[in-house]
C-alpha cells in the first residue's frame, strides 16, 4: 500500500507537463493501470473520475485560485473511521466503499499534511511546472519539485539573467 503522503503527492502530480505537452495519469488509456500499480486502486472509471475531481480541488487550494472545497466534502461523504484498540494503542480503520477509498486517502492525507506541516506542502517554484512538493527541510525553503530537474534548470536561468545584466 502507497503511503499517505506518497499517496497525496503521487495525485498532486498525475498531470505533469512533459516536454511542454499536458498529461493526466488519471484519463484515457493507461488510467485504470496506472491507479491499480502505482496507487494501489482498483482502476474503475468512478474511482479515476473521483481522484481527478479531489485533484483538481487540491490543485486550487493549494495554488490558492479557488477557495471550494466541495469536491472534497464529497469525496469524504459516506466515509468512516473505526476505532480499533489493542495493547500498542488505538488505530483508526477507514470504512467506505472500495471505490471511493483513495479518494478520500488523497483528503485525509492533504488534511494530515497542512495541518502538521503547515505552509509546507506548495507547488514547484518553476512556473513552467505542474507538480508539487512536500518539504522536509529543516528550514522550510525547498522550492522545487526536484533540485535535479526544476532547481537546476531555475538556478542555470538566474546565473545566465545575472552574466547578462552583469
Amino acid at each position: 500500500m502507497v503511503e499517505d503522503e506518497e499517496l497525496l503527492l503521487a495525485v498532486l502530480n498525475s498531470a505533469p507537463v512533459i516536454d511542454g505537452h499536458p498529461t493526466d495519469r488519471l484519463r484515457g488509456e493507461g488510467a485504470a493501470e496506472w491507479v491499480r500499480t502505482a496507487l494501489g486502486g482498483h482502476g474503475t472509471a468512478a474511482e479515476c473520475e473521483r481522484l481527478r475531481l479531489v485533484r483538481e480541488a487540491l490543485h486550487a487550494l493549494i495554488r490558492r485560485t479557488s477557495s471550494d472545497t466541495d469536491a472534497l466534502s464529497a469525496a469524504l461523504r459516506g466515509a468512516r473511521l473505526r476505532p480499533e484498540v489493542s495493547p500498542a494503542g488505538v488505530a483508526w480503520e477507514l470504512e467506505t466503499p472500495p471505490d471511493e477509498r483513495l479518494a478520500v486517502r488523497v483528503v485525509l492525507a492533504w488534511s494530515r499534511v497542512t495541518t502538521e506541516l503547515a505552509g509546507r506542502l506548495r507547488p514547484c517554484a518553476n512556473e513552467e511546472c505542474h507538480l508539487f512538493l512536500v518539504d522536509h527541510s529543516r528550514p522550510g525553503t525547498a522550492r522545487w519539485c526536484s533540485m535535479a530537474a526544476c532547481g537546476n534548470r531555475m538556478k542555470a536561468r538566474a546565473h545566465a539573467r545575472r552574466r547578462r545584466t552583469g
